[in-house]
């Protein structure tokens, strides 16, 4: 049996520091676990939503009237020179700047994105031109039946902070990626995370790029060429630092993200005739 808690405030569980509690909340901490926990939601029609850093979501600000499973299942292992099997759980960035000190090329540009391996997977995030899809060789993943099941790249799809996961139910646990030799890997990884800490809110409370960048320019030019930076509602507020970031400065509510993403999207719509798209994910209080 699964160990819930209940009531655990999801605020402490994201990167954004916003979020009232969840009706349950569960760590899991290896493949077997995540199965018991999907089944017996699955069996008591609980819904439920996994978890890694809570990088990319927004949580509202009545909880979650469900299951959260966190997503700790955190392994690494070489299989072969320059092929990692990584849990979902382990540190995206981790991973970017592990590999990149051996010598391998193609995830330097994880170093400094905080989230999770399966959270990765999942958005297909990317930066620098480059995205996850590009070095994955398979995914590890438990579906809503508790089944598990290894599905290669070709089976799936992908495409700008999109994959097939965000249409299915159930769980990544793990994910396989190679990756090339290159002696210049560690330099450019350093040469990534030197650049984002420059041009990011780095140490500020956010949930990363809040809107997907547009065909015509980045969505932070956007923003920032429609006069919004340092935008407030309350405590959200446009980062000066990046557009395209909205930070929480004390202590900021969902509704009041919510808001200013509202504004910023008319704003852009008005002023530069572009309508920008949503990155993060927000995560109300009842699917239905």
């Amino acid at each position: 049996m699964t160990s819930f808690l209940h009531n655990q405030p999801l605020s402490k569980f994201c990167t954004f520091g916003i979020g009232g509690p969840a009706r349950l909340f569960a760590t899991i901490n290896n493949i077997e676990a995540m199965q018991n926990a999907i089944r017996e939601c699955a069996s008591s029609n609980t819904p439920y939503i996994i978890l890694g850093k809570g990088s990319n979501c927004l949580f509202d600000d009545r909880g979650f009237d469900g299951a959260v499973l966190l997503n700790k299942i955190d392994f690494f292992k070489t299989t072969s020179p320059g092929c990692f099997h990584v849990g979902a759980g382990y540190s995206f960035s981790l991973l970017g700047s592990q590999t990149a000190r051996q010598e391998w090329s193609g995830l330097e540009f994880a170093s400094g994105i905080p989230g999770t391996v399966g959270g990765a997977v999942f958005m297909n995030a990317g930066a620098n031109g480059r995205e996850t899809c590009e070095s994955l060789l398979s995914v590890d993943y438990i579906s809503e039946k508790g089944e598990i099941c290894t599905l290669k790249k070709e089976e799936l799809s992908f495409a700008y902070r999109t994959s097939s996961f965000q249409q299915l139910a159930g769980a990544i646990v793990g994910a396989t990626f190679g990756l090339t030799h290159s002696p210049e890997a560690r330099t450019k990884q350093l040469e990534i995370i030197n650049y984002r800490k420059r041009t990011q809110p780095y140490n500020d409370r956010s949930a990363g790029c809040i809107f997907r960048n547009s065909s015509c320019a980045p969505a932070g030019a956007l923003i920032e060429k429609s006069g919004l930076k340092n935008y407030r509602i309350g405590d959200a507020m446009v980062s000066p630092v990046h557009a395209n970031f909205i930070v929480n400065v004390e202590q900021a509510t969902a509704r009041q993200v919510l808001e200013l993403i509202d504004i910023v999207k008319k704003e852009v719509r008005t002023k530069m005739g572009v309508d920008l798209e949503s990155e993060v994910r927000y995560i109300p209080y009842q699917i239905i």
